[in-house]
């Protein structure tokens, strides 16, 4: 597997996990705080058309979701979502990861990550 861009944020138990993970695999990453450097909004267009929807996208249990609110959240159109998400980083799910194959995880689960990293 190729380039991987994980965007990550250092307090984040699951993105220790995964991060952790990772090197375990012996798998290199670009890491990148989401919380200062959060994914372009073209990246999470790219990911957006990857789901086929904007909810896999969002940390719902997150503080900035929560402030923001998930009735305002489900009340945005696709492109406010993606402004919303480009404008905080700590409204997206994380890890967010970047493959160098056009292809994106969100949040970490060993056997999903497996099944995209490893085969």
């Amino acid at each position: 597997m190729s380039e991987l861009k994980v965007y990550s944020y250092s307090r984040c138990t699951t993105c220790r996990k995964a991060l952790a993970w990772l090197d375990s695999q012996g798998l290199c990453a670009e890491v990148v705080d989401i919380t200062v450097l959060p994914p372009d909004r073209q990246t999470l267009l790219n990911a957006f058309q990857h789901f086929g929807q904007v909810k896999p996208l969002f940390n719902t249990s997150g503080q900035s979701y929560r402030a923001l609110g998930a009735a305002v959240v489900k009340t945005m159109t696709d492109a406010e979502a993606i402004d919303a998400l480009a404008a905080d980083g700590k409204l997206i799910k994380r890890p967010f990861v970047c493959c160098g194959d056009g292809t994106f995880l969100v949040g970490f689960k060993p056997e999903v990550w497996a099944n995209a990293l490893l085969s």
